[in-house]
C-alpha cells in the first residue's frame, strides 16, 4: 500500500476509486492472467476457450479486428501505452501480445454494489459517481482519518477481493486528484496547506475538467503545471478561455471547491462523456468515433442499471474543435436502461447534428429518470420504444 499524509482541521471529503476496476474483476475470474498485460473491450466475444488439457486459451490483442475501443486495461498494459477509450486497433499495435477479454458489465455491477455497501457500513454519507467511484463525507466521523481510511480499504477488500485508492482532503476537487496520486492501493491525505507542495507541481491535465485540448492551449501560453495556472494573469486566461471558464481555472488552481457531497438528492440525469486526446474527424476517424460512442452508451446503461434507474430522454453532447457545444435530445415512449435502446436513440440525436468539423468531446446522457419498479409495461417492445414522442429544444453554445 502506498501512503502520503498531511493534516487538516476543515471538512474531510474522500474520493474512493477502484483500481483498474473492470480489469481487476476479470482477474478474479482468471487469476492466471495476473502480472500480464490484459485489455478488456472490443465489440466481439473473446471468451477464453478451455483446451483438452483443461487449461484456458485466451485471445491476444493482435487477433482483434474491428472498430471497438478499450474499456479498461491492467496496469501492465497501461505501462505499454494502452488506456481506456483508445481504439482497439491502435492498442494492438502498442501491445500485440496483451491478452484480450470481453467486457462483463453484469459482473462489474455486482462488485460495484459490494464495495459501495461495504463503504456505506462505515461512512453512510455517500455520493455515487458511477460504477467504480464514490465520494463520501468523513467530517462527522471520529477524528482519526488514517484509521478510517484503512478500515474502509479493508472492508472493500474483504467484500470484493479488490483494492482501491482513496484521497481525503477538504473538498471534492482535491480528493479526486489525491486519489490518483498513489495508485494502486494508495491512501493520500492532504490539507489546503499542502496545495503548493503537492498539487501545484502536477500537470494541469490532472484537474478534472481540464481536457487534452485545454491542456494544449494552456501549454501554448506557457502554462504547464497547476502552480503556473494559479499564478497566471487573469486577463490572459479570460482572453483565451472566456470569463466563466477563466474564473473556474483560477479557482481550481488554488484548490478551491465548495461543492457538497450529494447523497439524497434526486438525480436528474446520468451521463458519460470523453474528451479526445486529439480532435477526431467525423469521416476520417469514423471507426474510432463509433467505438467510443458504443462504449459511452454501454457505460450509461451500466450506471442506470447499477442505480436502479431508467431514462426516458436520451441525449448527446458534441463539442467541436472551436469549442462550440451542441446538444440534442430524443424521448422514448417508456424509460429504458438497455444499452441497445440508448444507442439507437442517441444515434437519432447525432443525425440531427451537422458533423462537418472535428470533434474534441462526445457525450451521451439519459434524463427523465424513474425508478425501475415504476416503469410502464411494454418497455421490452423495441419498435414501440423507438417511436418519437417529443424532440426537445436543440441547444448550441
Amino acid at each position: 500500500m502506498r501512503l502520503a499524509v498531511g493534516a487538516f482541521k476543515t471538512r474531510r471529503i474522500a474520493h474512493l476509486d477502484m483500481d483498474a476496476f473492470f480489469a481487476s474483476v476479470e482477474l478474479l475470474r482468471y487469476p492466471e492472467l495476473r502480472g500480464h498485460p490484459v485489455v478488456v473491450g472490443g465489440r466481439h466475444d473473446w471468451h477464453p476457450v478451455v483446451t483438452t488439457d483443461g487449461t484456458r486459451r485466451f485471445a491476444r490483442l493482435r487477433e482483434y479486428v474491428g472498430r471497438g475501443v478499450v474499456t479498461t486495461s491492467t496496469y501492465e498494459a497501461r505501462a505499454l501505452g494502452v488506456f481506456s477509450g483508445m481504439g482497439m486497433m491502435k492498442a494492438a499495435v502498442l501491445a500485440p501480445e496483451a491478452y484480450l477479454l470481453p467486457a462483463n458489465f453484469e459482473a462489474y455491477r455486482h462488485y460495484s454494489n459490494l464495495f459501495k455497501k461495504a463503504v456505506a457500513n462505515i461512512a453512510p454519507e455517500i455520493e455515487d459517481r458511477g460504477i467504480d467511484e464514490i465520494y463520501f463525507d468523513l467530517s462527522l466521523l471520529p477524528d482519526d482519518t488514517m484509521a478510517l481510511a484503512y478500515q474502509i480499504k479493508k472492508a472493500v477488500r474483504e467484500a470484493t477481493g479488490l483494492s482501491c485508492s482513496i484521497g481525503i482532503t477538504p473538498n471534492k476537487l482535491l480528493s479526486k486528484i489525491a486519489s490518483e496520486l498513489h495508485k494502486p492501493d494508495g491512501i493520500t491525505v492532504l490539507s489546503l496547506e499542502d496545495v503548493p507542495t503537492r498539487i501545484w507541481p502536477l500537470s494541469v491535465s490532472k484537474v478534472n475538467g481540464i481536457g487534452p485540448k485545454a491542456t494544449l492551449k494552456l501549454e501554448g501560453l506557457g502554462i504547464r503545471t497547476i502552480g503556473e495556472l494559479a499564478k497566471a494573469d487573469a486577463g490572459l486566461l479570460q482572453q483565451h478561455f472566456g470569463a466563466t471558464y477563466a474564473i473556474w481555472l483560477r479557482d481550481v488552481a488554488q484548490g478551491m471547491d465548495d461543492r457538497p457531497v450529494v447523497t439524497q438528492a434526486t438525480r436528474k440525469s446520468v451521463s458519460r462523456e470523453t474528451t479526445f486526446e486529439r480532435d477526431l474527424h467525423p469521416l476520417a476517424d469514423r471507426a474510432e468515433l463509433s467505438g467510443v460512442f458504443t462504449e459511452l452508451c454501454q457505460r450509461v446503461a451500466a450506471d442506470l442499471e447499477h442505480k436502479g434507474l431508467a431514462g426516458r430522454t436520451i441525449g448527446v453532447k458534441v463539442r467541436f474543435e472551436d469549442f462550440r457545444t451542441v446538444t440534442r435530445d430524443f424521448s422514448l415512449i417508456t424509460p429504458t436502461a438497455d444499452s441497445r435502446m440508448i444507442q439507437r436513440a442517441a444515434r437519432m440525436c447525432l443525425k440531427r447534428i451537422e458533423l462537418q468539423q472535428r470533434l474534441r468531446l462526445l457525450g451521451v446522457r439519459a434524463g427523465g429518470l424513474t425508478r425501475v419498479e415504476k416503469r410502464v409495461e411494454g418497455e421490452s417492445n423495441p419498435q414501440q420504444q423507438m417511436e418519437l414522442l417529443e424532440i426537445k429544444g436543440d441547444q448550441s453554445t
